[in-house]
């Protein structure tokens, strides 16, 4: 096992039999070494095997960058969430995983919190991923010494929510698809003509992203709560109406039936897009 290049004293690549590029790290693995020498492997703790050139060459790059403990932890979250979830994980959630957590941390020392705002539905819609985020936030504590905030919990959930979804190209295009349907029927239902860098048409696109994603694998939300489903339908009567008009559709064509808590969601966010929009709209009219 010979060093084919040295990333910092902690990481190396190396070839395997077929000459494909791996990564391997482990704690002063490569102090005194240089290239093409022999690697000890007792002193390796994790292996990266990546099938895609680009992720080798970019997961290269971060664990130049990163501290090893830091991608150890990320590690640890991610092996936690493959026994958890009991669903593969695609590769790319290494890279994106250590790639937030590193910024994150960077972020609060510099006191920069970023506020998810998707953190709520996050805890409804996917409380295992969730729960893992959590679990991820004790465990960065207890090797870091860095205590994040929750919003960070949502951030890690949603990663691992993205690494359930087969990445080829034909779920990529279902769920492209769906989200266009969905965004149409917004649009020329309530005569909207959507600001792209608007905050709530971002979060609009956002909730179809997961919620295309959730549908796809079949994975259903149960209502709990039926009175605040009642106090939305009744608050917002014109993007209810205009859920009710998506979840038809998405029977019909799906054959996949919105429970009370996601058409609530849907509601919400149809609302606040319709509102920005309108807003938007009388601003350029007054001008």
């Amino acid at each position: 096992m010979k060093i084919a290049k040295i990333l910092n004293n902690n990481v190396v690549v190396i070839l395997d039999p077929q000459q494909k590029e791996q990564v391997v790290m482990g704690r002063g693995l490569a102090f005194q070494k240089r290239v093409g020498d022999e690697l000890d492997p007792q002193l390796i703790e994790k292996t990266f095997t990546l099938q895609n050139h680009a992720l080798t060459q970019r997961l290269s790059e971060l664990l130049a960058e990163i501290p090893l403990e830091v991608i150890t932890t990320c590690e640890l979250i991610i092996d936690r969430a493959r026994q958890k979830l009991g669903n593969k994980l695609h590769e790319s959630v290494s890279v994106a995983l250590c790639d937030h957590c590193h910024f994150a941390l960077e972020r609060h020392k510099q006191q920069l919190p970023i506020r998810n705002v998707l953190l709520w539905e996050i805890k409804t819609l996917y409380p295992a991923e969730y729960q893992l985020g959590l679990e991820g936030l004790g465990l960065i504590e207890k090797r870091v010494g860095i205590r994040l905030p929750e919003d960070e919990a949502g951030f890690i959930a949603l990663h691992l929510v993205n690494a359930q979804l087969d990445s080829n190209m034909s779920d990529v295009s279902h769920i492209t698809q769906f989200m266009q349907e969905i965004l149409h029927i917004v649009k020329y239902r309530l005569a909207l003509d959507y600001r792209l860098e608007s905050l709530s048409y971002n979060r609009f696109v956002s909730h179809l992203k997961f919620f295309a994603q959730r549908m796809l694998g079949k994975r259903g939300v149960d209502s709990d709560d039926q009175s605040l489903h009642d106090v939305v339908r009744d608050r917002y009567p014109l993007a209810y109406a205009c859920s009710v008009k998506i979840d038809q559709h998405i029977q019909q064509k799906y054959a996949y039936a919105l429970s009370d808590e996601e058409r609530m969601f849907l509601t919400i966010h149809i609302e606040r897009v319709r509102k920005e929009t309108l807003s938007i709209q009388t601003e350029d009219d007054e001008a």
